[in-house]
């Protein structure tokens, strides 16, 4: 299968390696949410839909116009998709766009197809430092990259993470090669905190036997932490995130709800603590991280373990 390539230049990429995201398994499992029962309005994609927006490949063939990249570049596939002419695109906010899409969702083809047509912007070249398995995880580590990049991270000094599955894991990756002293993960799989630990994580948390906002005003002079990341979607760690940070301190959102969080409206008021989203990812920051693997910022290899693992 190809994918619905928008107009202009495109090239036919043979994907190498593909991550199963675990928005893949519930659309998957659960039936289509994301995926378009009607034509998509820029790729005008429908079902059926070949799933993988995580991964690398070689290209094989270019099209006449196609001047950045050529047959044999390893690249690494920039997936989401925006109309450009919607408020939030013109404003510059394309990662909210109203008509969001993405490769492996929102059109024909996906990484798990034999080829994928894209255009050439989606291409984006891998250094030779970057084989092509750590290639697929550019995506997901370009969505923690953003989430932390979102938050007053230059300031912190220390970091709360709630919930270690793929995404939180690649945010505790992230936030070391930021230089964040300390690190708490809240974790409540025992499999997934001896990742955190191995990934960089100053002190893993099982939120089942721990107070976390006791534990984590303990280790910053009983402030609370300065920034947290909420990984988990559910209730319990958005409360825990929230509490956890200090006075005017910020949470930021990662994670998708299948359901709405309460919010404590108190305490976010009373400490004045602020809470942002986190979609996807922006503006260079996807060409932001790739630059940070091959310059050694930080070992991705492990973070490869646990993709492969949790999928």
């Amino acid at each position: 299968m190809f994918a619905s390539p928008t107009p202009g230049s495109f090239p036919p990429i043979r994907p190498s390696f593909v991550g199963i995201c675990g928005s893949d398994l519930h659309e998957y499992l659960s039936g289509p949410s994301t995926v378009p029962e009607t034509p998509h309005p820029i790729t005008n994609a429908t079902l059926p839909v070949t799933l993988g927006h995580e991964f690398s490949g070689t290209i094989e063939e270019v099209g006449a116009d196609v001047t950045r990249v050529k047959v044999g570049d390893r690249v690494a596939v920039k997936p989401n998709l925006y109309d450009g002419t919607c408020a939030r695109c013109v404003q510059g906010r394309v990662n909210c766009c109203r008509n969001l899409g993405f490769i492996g969702y929102s059109s024909n083809a996906g990484g798990l197809s034999d080829h994928v047509v894209v255009d050439e912007e989606r291409a984006r070249l891998l250094p030779e430092e970057i084989p092509l398995d750590i290639g697929a995880l550019v995506e997901p580590l370009t969505v923690a990259w953003h989430a932390v990049t979102r938050s007053p991270v230059a300031t912190a000094r220390t970091a709360l993470v709630v919930g270690g599955g793929p995404i939180g894991l690649a945010v505790v990756q992230v936030l070391q090669a930021h230089g964040v002293e300390s690190i708490v993960v809240a974790e409540v799989s025992a499999q997934r905190r001896r990742f955190a630990a191995t990934l960089g994580a100053t002190d893993v948390l099982d939120p089942r036997a721990e107070d976390i906002e006791a534990k984590v005003r303990s280790l910053s002079g009983d402030a609370g932490a300065d920034i947290a990341f909420e990984c988990s979607g559910v209730q319990a760690g958005f409360d825990s995130a929230l509490k956890g940070v200090r006075a005017r301190g910020t949470v930021t959102v990662v994670s998708l709800w299948e359901e709405k969080p309460v919010i404590d409206a108190w305490e976010l008021v009373g400490s004045e603590k602020h809470i942002i989203g986190s979609a996807i990812f922006d503006g260079d920051d996807f060409e932001a991280v790739i630059d940070a693997i091959a310059s050694g910022m930080w070992a991705v290899l492990p973070c490869l373990l646990f993709r492969v693992s949790f999928g």
